[in-house]
């Protein structure tokens, strides 16, 4: 039975790093939210505005189409840096997704006693 689990845990582990986490933007009041992730980590953004934004990366690594009240836009962030991001509706409202490495998980090492 473990020769059979082990392979799916291997698969998960490489599929998603250990440290990512997704991480939600609500986009209201007509502002957005600067957010620090781990490599990795897929954000969401979810309009909860009355009038629709959008959420444009400035070099256009990623662009939304027009969010209207309730939905949503979704981008996992593979590369470390920062990330510079607008709505090009509303091009006053910016921030950024600062993408950082994962810590490195290091082995326990238990005492033997003696």
């Amino acid at each position: 039975m473990r020769a059979f689990f082990f392979p799916i845990a291997v698969a998960a582990m490489i599929a998603s790093p250990a440290f990512a986490q997704d991480q939600t933007v609500e986009i209201k009041n007509f502002m957005l939210m600067t957010v620090t992730v781990t490599q990795g980590s897929t954000v969401i953004w979810v309009n909860r505005d009355q009038v629709p934004h959008t959420v444009v990366e400035k070099t256009k690594l990623f662009r939304s189409a027009a969010l209207d009240t309730g939905d949503s836009y979704s981008y996992k962030f593979d590369k470390i840096g920062t990330f510079d991001y607008f709505c090009s509706l509303h091009p006053q409202m910016v921030a950024k997704v600062i993408v950082v490495a994962a810590p490195v998980a290091r082995p326990v090492h238990k005492a033997k006693p003696g």
